[in-house]
């Protein structure tokens, strides 16, 4: 399986995705440059963590707006696997391919540390190798992570079984103070509509080997080959 990983002008999570798809997950990887207009034969992209273009104006907007976003685009919509982590998230959100959009913490402070996360459902490309409702602890590490839209969106997106990933407790309880930036319903995670586009705050890359001391956020990463080569 071949993953490209998009790099933008600060982008500084690329390598780590490099490392983990080929060094842990003995996959093919390619580094794909924000001026790229080809996808390089990609089976999955990985929009990485960092601060893209100084994450002026919103975070994301202008890398939004960078040149291989259309491929990108058009790959999504044709049913290809895209993961969108952290600043990756919120790239996709300025580029309509996720619902919502992520707001400042509501502590107004940059967040770095471990949190708990729970796998609401399985049956997608990027949890398939996780448990219903398990516990998965991931780091994060961002200023804008607080996820928001208007109520009858939520419904929508509630009732479309979109919600992949919510904060939680080290038992999978939703509890107002381990919901770390204020995300409404503790949403960390969503999914598109049609099931091939997924957007997490935490950063699964940086839980995948044992030598970090925590391996539990390479699961997000496997379900994605498993998915593509069952």
């Amino acid at each position: 399986m071949k993953f490209g990983i998009v790099v933008f002008p600060g982008s500084n999570c690329d390598h780590d995705c490099m490392h983990v798809v080929t060094e842990v997950l003995g996959q093919e990887g390619e580094f794909l440059w924000h001026k790229d207009t080809d996808l390089k034969g990609a089976d999955c992209l990985i929009m990485p963590g960092g601060f893209s273009y100084g994450d002026y104006l919103r975070s994301g907007a202008m890398a939004a707006c960078s040149p291989i976003m259309e491929p990108v685009k058009r790959f999504a919509e044709g049913g290809g696997l895209v993961i969108g982590i952290c600043n990756g998230f919120q790239i996709l959100q300025e580029a309509r391919l996720l619902p919502g959009a992520l707001m400042r913490n509501a502590t107004l402070k940059f967040i770095c540390r471990d949190i708990h996360v729970r796998v609401e459902r399985t049956d997608t490309p990027f949890t398939c190798a996780c448990r219903e409702g398990e516990v998965l602890r991931i780091p994060i590490a961002h200023m804008d992570g607080n996820f928001v839209m208007p109520d009858a969106d939520h419904e929508k997106l509630e009732k479309g079984r979109q919600v992949l990933f919510r904060y939680c407790d080290r038992d999978g309880k939703l509890v107002k103070d381990r919901n770390p930036n204020g995300s409404e319903r503790f949403i960390a995670g969503v999914i598109s509509s049609g099931g091939n586009v997924c957007g997490l705050m935490p950063h699964p890359e940086r839980a995948s080997e044992e030598v970090l001391g925590n391996r539990e956020g390479v699961k997000i990463l496997e379900s994605i080959v498993k998915w593509f080569t069952k």
